[in-house]
């Protein structure tokens, strides 16, 4: 597949996938043989798809490149994207398609099962990518293993790149490089606990980023720029429109809100107040499903 169009505005590479959505009481769930649920259900997207949706229904033009299964998940990946007006351009991956499992509590907190499924040598060819990272205005990289080795040729055309670390410490390696050469960063402070600050000063001052954006949920957000001082500033959490019923790309909607300010040459907090606002309207609907126009994100 070639691109169709002269340019995009966000081109994502990596991350699609499909969530099967488990509803319970409580977490963790209590121990025992078997545990009534409502109906299982399954929802495409995954932090990569989550973006490219989000940012398409802001109303960008948005690209995605990843690996896919030739399976009954890859074409529900493909579907989805499809239906979201989104361009996929997939390769095949022997693995199969990634998965999760995410349990979702009865106030939509989740929980996690990831598959990720890529071999570690797993590789996009330049042929492949080049052709649509040169008519990219902004690539959004996930922390797919092989998305870190596009590094190289994104700095060579000169196009600014963001990534999302999701939970990352601080400490494991797999984030770093991801974490040191974005020029605009994503992480979830609860994967830092308290120490998410000093995580945000360490991006700065190690790597290439000029901004960097730490989400904690229901307490906001908090952001740090190369010229803003040593102290983050706190974006406080805006209060969802309806109620809560699925966080489940919450922080992938966040991102979107971020992206379509920074690409309309807004300033880093109103940035983030976007990113809070899309973010909080991603939670009243299940599975990521929620995803909020150009319209409401300006009008809220």
């Amino acid at each position: 597949m070639v691109p169709e169009q002269a340019e995009y505005d966000v081109v994502v590479v990596g991350g699609s996938g499909v969530d099967t959505i488990v509803r319970v009481g409580s977490l963790p769930v209590p121990l025992a043989d078997s545990v009534a649920v409502p109906p299982i259900e399954e929802w495409p997207g995954h932090t990569g798809g989550n973006v490219a949706l989000g940012t398409r229904a802001l109303g960008l033009s948005v690209a995605l490149l990843d690996y896919i299964g030739d399976d009954w998940i890859g074409a529900q990946v493909r579907t989805r994207l499809a239906e979201g007006d989104v361009q996929f351009a997939p390769m095949i991956s022997p693995a199969g398609t990634r998965r999760a499992v995410n349990l979702v509590d009865a106030t939509g907190r989740r929980m996690s099962f990831y598959d990720g499924r890529d071999p570690a040598d797993l590789r996009m060819p330049r042929e492949h990518y080049l052709p649509w990272l040169s008519r990219a205005r902004h690539v959004h990289l996930s922390i797919m293993n092989f998305a870190r080795f596009l590094y190289d040729d994104i700095a060579d055309l000169g196009v600014t790149v963001s990534t999302d670390l999701h939970d990352w410490d601080g400490l494991a390696d797999h984030h770093r490089e991801f974490a040191l050469r974005s020029d605009l960063v994503f992480f979830s402070a609860a994967g830092a606990g308290e120490g998410f600050t000093t995580v945000m000063r360490e991006i700065l001052r190690e790597g290439r980023a000029e901004t960097v954006v730490a989400t904690a949920g229901a307490d906001g957000a908090y952001v740090l720029t190369r010229d803003g001082g040593p102290t983050p500033r706190h974006i406080p959490a805006t209060v969802p429109p309806a109620p809560v019923v699925d966080s489940n790309g919450a922080g992938d909607a966040f991102v979107c809100g971020f992206l379509y300010g920074r690409l309309a040459g807004r300033d880093v907090e109103e940035c983030a107040r976007l990113g809070a606002v899309a973010g909080a309207y991603a939670c009243t609907a299940p599975g990521s499903t929620a995803l909020i126009s150009a319209e409401a994100l300006r009008t809220a």
